[in-house]
């Protein structure tokens, strides 16, 4: 698998530790989860592969399961049990900014039928050092899983493909995810053509 990009080296943890109006770390049904997730984790470890398990596991990704519904805030995503990637991403940093675990949003151009998509997940900063996690959800032959080693993301870049890793870290989602989730009604509708093909 290919190393995370070397720029997430940099990258001062502090920066990502913040709440705005999507990564709503004080949101009192993410507290709530947080609280209970952090009650059976003993350590920062611990706690991230917990909250990074239950959002992988315990809402479902959106075209999985055919489910229209359009949610961007991590308390949106939390309380519909539904999302894209990039909102999955989001709840998934707000639990980890909650308890103090720097958490960034990153990205991934990925081959999407004729053309390609902006796929979201995120990195932890645990151990010293950023460690990319994807809790998209795990279906067929996608198998993501926590890790501080490899990387078990759901979908291994091919650069043969046109496909890229970003080697950036966002503190906040990427306003072209936000324009076209704030933008839909319909989640499914935009699964073909109506998703960011990149980073802009």
């Amino acid at each position: 698998m290919s190393p995370i990009p070397s720029p997430f080296e940099t990258a001062d943890p502090a920066d990502h530790l913040g709440a705005d109006g999507i990564i709503e770390t004080g949101h009192p049904a993410v507290r709530a989860l947080a609280g209970r997730l952090r009650g059976r984790a003993d350590t920062d470890v611990a706690y991230a592969q917990a909250a990074f398990e239950w959002v992988r596991d315990e809402v479902a990704h959106s075209y999985d399961v055919r489910d229209p519904r359009v949610t961007l805030t991590a308390g949106e995503v939390l309380d519909q049990r539904v999302g894209l990637c990039y909102a999955k991403a989001h709840l998934l940093a707000a639990l980890l900014r909650a308890e103090a675990i720097p958490t960034a949003l990153c990205y991934q151009r990925l081959a999407h039928g004729d053309g390609h998509v902006l796929h979201g997940l995120v990195a932890v900063h645990l151990d010293g050092a950023w460690h990319r996690q994807d809790p998209r959800g795990n279906t067929g032959d996608i198998d993501a899983q926590f890790s501080l080693g490899a990387e078990r993301l759901a979908f291994p870049v091919d650069e043969m493909l046109g496909e890229v890793d970003y080697p950036m870290l966002f503190a906040a989602p990427a306003r072209c995810v936000v324009d076209t989730l704030r933008g839909a009604t319909d989640v499914l509708a935009l699964y073909d053509s109506g998703l960011p093909t990149a980073l802009s």
